[in-house]
Formats: structure tokens, sequence, C-alpha cells
């Protein structure tokens, strides 16, 4: 398996770390802006795609998490790839 290959975040307990990145703002069109340093750390650019999953508990989204689209670890492209696949048929 090369380094492309392996998960990029690890399951909860395995060898890394979370870390709050930054407070960012969401504008009356509902953009914000991923600061320039943590962009660079991640090697997101112009046209970078990102996979977006949110958390659900009691009937309340309480997480919202981003993924480079590219590195999705197979346990989670299982889940997301339906959605992806559902939201463009709801976008066509």
């Amino acid at each position: 398996m090369d380094a492309s290959d392996e998960p990029c975040c690890p399951a909860p307990g395995s060898a890394g770390r979370c870390s709050l990145e930054a407070i960012v703002s969401v504008d009356d069109r509902g953009q914000m802006v991923l600061p320039k340093d943590l962009r660079a750390r991640a090697g997101i650019g112009a046209g970078c795609r990102l996979a977006v999953v949110s958390w659900e508990k009691d009937g309340e989204t309480c997480c919202i998490t981003l993924f480079k689209a590219d590195r999705l670890n197979e346990s989670v492209r299982s889940v997301v790839e339906p959605m992806v696949k559902d939201a463009r048929k709801e976008g066509s």
C-alpha cells in the first residue's frame, strides 16, 4: 500500500490528533473561507474537491466535517458514495 492508499484520518484511539484550527464565519451567501495556512498544509487549492459529511444526533446536525475527496478511505467512502450519487441525481 503506498501513501496515497493509506487512510488520512485514523480511527478514534489510533495514533494522530484532532485540533481546533480556526473559527470561521459564514456569510449571507453561505460561503466561508478556510485560513490560508490550513489550506497550504492540507494541500487544498482552487478546484480541490472536498466531501462534506455531517453527523446528526437527536434530529439535529451537530458536526460537519470536510474530507479531501481523493483521500476518503474505504470505510468512509462506503457511507459517502451512495449519498453523493443521490445528491447528483437530485441536482440533475
